[in-house]
């Protein structure tokens, strides 16, 4: 692997080996190379709940997918689909088809069915305020997955929970692999999408990361649409190698996409540089090019298997009249290092650290 002779910081540090003099003098890019170290890491421990209610039997839900088609909710509903079958719920779905006609017809559907529960799997609950507000006054109960950019209740909408990783910590990772890889040094553009509220502010939270170190620099924060990826990323890519030279160290993403198209450009260039870092979602892409050490230098996925899983112990939370854990599943990077763990010869993030067994113990289903 060719640049990865810059980034030993990985494996030196998981090994406990290494030593303080190759710390930059900015103190900013210690702190970072350490939590670099621990977000690469195997994720061999359970983190999350170790305790909660005994399980609620005779359950049914219903999980209302934005759309069927998008890997990351399915992800999701494959981690229900394997939870439910241990808690011998009964779990249907419906699909929303990308549209929000689509997915307000589904949720009223699902709550002329009166199930236990409802998930909003993926769309933003804004659109549906009134059959919510009905689905709470006949009992159902809400969760969500990905609802939006922040964990926990939802109270304005009667969400117990909605499971998600925390957007900017996914951010500031991604932007700090930079600044540890550099040594400090790193010259950066930030790529994002600004009609995406999560989007405009995973990119503005990775500039602040590069602000915050001495040395680097942001040296252009682009605004482009995801939609047009296949269109603009070509000439995109070329200008900016046009523009900035052998300046152009990292190239930061909200979005794996960015790199799908910006990849083939690089290798058309012939180009080592940029080396390409995204702050989600870990699609099967971008685990490909970054094994093949090809225009791609990590990633930031979410456990979309454990997020299901979750889904259902906050649901058995919700029966049993008790709170939410509150868990907050990790920001995790995905390097060539360390992508032979935790699922990565699946092209996903998949933590072997135990949580189906401890959830199943929550349960008492052991």
């Amino acid at each position: 692997m060719k640049h990865y002779v810059k980034s030993t910081f990985v494996s030196i540090a998981i090994l406990g080996l290494w030593s303080s003099h190759t710390f930059a003098s900015d103190p900013f890019v210690e702190e970072v190379k350490q939590l670099v170290a621990s977000a690469t890491a195997k994720q061999e421990k359970w983190d999350g709940p170790t305790a909660g209610p005994q399980l609620q039997k005779d359950k049914t839900v219903i999980f209302i997918a934005s759309d069927m088609k998008n890997g990351g909710v399915l992800g999701v509903i494959d981690g229900m689909k394997e939870a439910v079958a241990a808690t011998g719920w009964k779990l249907d779905i419906l699909d929303g088809a990308g549209t929000v006609n689509n997915q307000l017809a589904a949720l009223n559907q699902a709550i002329a069915r009166q199930p236990d529960a409802i998930v909003i799997g993926g769309w933003n609950p804004n659109v549906a305020k009134i059959p919510l507000k009905k689905a709470v006054k006949n009992g159902i109960i809400l969760t969500a997955w990905h609802a939006t950019p922040e964990p926990g209740a939802i109270d304005k909408y009667g969400i117990f929970y909605n499971v998600t990783s925390n957007s900017d910590e996914i951010a500031k990772l991604s932007a700090m692999l930079a600044v540890a890889d550099s040594d400090g040094k790193a010259k950066v553009v930030i790529l994002t999408d600004s009609l995406y509220e999560i989007a405009l502010r995973k990119a503005n939270v990775m500039k602040e990361v590069i602000e915050k170190c001495q040395a680097c620099q942001v040296l252009e924060f682009i605004d482009t649409p995801l939609a047009d990826t296949s269109s603009r990323m070509p000439n995109l890519t070329f200008n900016l190698l046009q523009k900035y030279g052998d300046n152009l160290q990292y190239a930061l993403s909200i979005n794996d996409l960015y790199f799908d198209f910006m990849a083939p450009s690089l290798r058309s260039a012939n180009k080592v540089r940029p080396y390409n870092i995204s702050a989600g979602d870990g699609s099967v892409t971008a685990y490909q090019r970054i094994r093949q050490n090809d225009k791609q230098f990590a990633t930031v996925p979410e456990p979309l298997n454990l997020h299901g899983w979750q889904l259902v112990d906050e649901l058995n939370r919700a029966f049993a009249g008790e709170k939410p854990s509150g868990y907050v599943t990790p920001a995790h990077l995905v390097t060539q290092e360390n992508i032979r763990y935790d699922g990565g010869e699946r092209n996903l993030y998949d933590p072997q650290n135990g949580y189906k067994q401890a959830y199943k113990a929550i349960w008492g289903i052991q």
